[in-house]
């Protein structure tokens, strides 16, 4: 299949005409938030290397996906949940979220894609009220966290990173057991990691993924999400 190249018009091509074996379906284009959201509302993300690379657009043929209220959690995490001294708070250190998740390795997934200008794009997103932060701290420290965009129902997880034990994890479980609370119906891990398939997340073929993302777009879920990075929703990892 062929690879497109985007040009100033906003506009994507279908994402079942993304190449089969990578997943790429155009290349080109800028980080705009009209077109970051025009990529989310169709399946489409953004994904590429530090090298200063054109932009990839991907649409995989399979999708890592975790339905909320399908969310496994382990013995032993439920156990370190109740132990741990963490206070989970949103949206109050999104850029640190975003530069630790850039430089910290994480378990099935690689750093190196969150340059500066995806780091600037997702700020913007953040400022435009898209994207979120989710964050575990141990006192005044920031040990953990995740990020992602919301649409209606759907919250795309972008990337995590922890600095303690099981710090990531319980951010990640406690937001998705938010986030089902909420109404939200889609989580998108986007590609397969044994990590996130732990947690209940599956893969999806394409159009079954297309078909419920349709859906989550037209939800309208309670809110999840303080408004300004200031504001914060904090709870102790084991409520």
């Amino acid at each position: 299949m062929p690879i497109y190249m985007l040009n100033d018009q906003l506009i994507f091509p279908r994402a079942d005409l993304a190449e089969e074996e990578s997943g790429i379906l155009a290349v080109g284009g800028d980080l705009s938030v009209p077109r970051l959201l025009l990529a989310y509302r169709q399946g489409i993300f953004p994904w590429y290397d530090e090298a200063h690379s054109p932009i990839l657009w991907h649409s995989p043929a399979w999708r890592m996906v975790l339905p909320p209220d399908r969310l496994h959690v382990s013995r032993s995490l439920k156990k370190g949940m109740r132990r741990a001294p963490y206070t989970l708070r949103y949206n109050t250190a999104f850029s640190e979220v975003l530069r630790y998740c850039a430089g910290v390795p994480r378990p099935g997934q690689d750093g190196t894609w969150l340059n500066d200008d995806m780091r600037a794009a997702y700020q913007q997103l953040h400022r435009a009220g898209h994207a979120h932060s989710a964050e575990a701290w141990d006192g005044d420290r920031l040990v953990g966290g995740l990020y992602g965009v919301t649409l209606g129902g759907t919250f795309f997880g972008e990337s995590m990173f922890a600095l303690a034990p099981n710090a990531s994890k319980i951010v990640f479980v406690t937001l998705v057991q938010k986030l089902a609370a909420a109404g939200y119906s889609l989580v998108d891990c986007q590609v397969h990691t044994e990590h996130l398939s732990t947690f209940g997340a599956v893969e999806w073929p394409r159009h079954r993924f297309q078909s419920a993302l349709a859906v989550a777009l037209t939800q309208a879920p309670d809110p999840v999400w303080p408004s300004t990075d200031d504001a914060s929703d904090s709870t102790d990892a084991d409520s």
